[in-house]
C-alpha cells in the first residue's frame, strides 16, 4: 500500500490545483481556448499547425531543404 500524502510540495501544488483551477497553455485548437476563456480560466493560445499541414512526405522534404 503507498504512504499516505505527507503534505509536502506536491500535495501543496494539488491543493492550490484545485482551488484556484488550471492555468492553460492551449496549442493548436483555438476553439479549445475561446471555451476556456469563456469560462473565465486562464489561458494563452498557440497558433501552431503541424509543418507541411501534417503532410508526412511533404515535412519530410522539408527538412531536406533545412539541413
Amino acid at each position: 500500500m503507498p504512504p499516505e500524502p505527507t503534505g509536502g510540495p506536491p500535495a501543496e501544488a494539488a491543493t492550490r490545483l484545485l482551488a484556484d483551477g488550471p492555468s492553460v497553455i492551449n496549442v493548436g485548437l483555438e476553439s479549445f481556448a475561446t471555451e476556456l476563456a469563456g469560462q473565465d480560466r486562464p489561458v494563452v493560445h498557440v497558433d501552431w499547425v503541424p509543418p507541411a499541414g501534417g503532410d508526412p512526405r511533404l515535412a519530410r522534404l522539408l527538412a531536406k531543404l533545412l539541413t
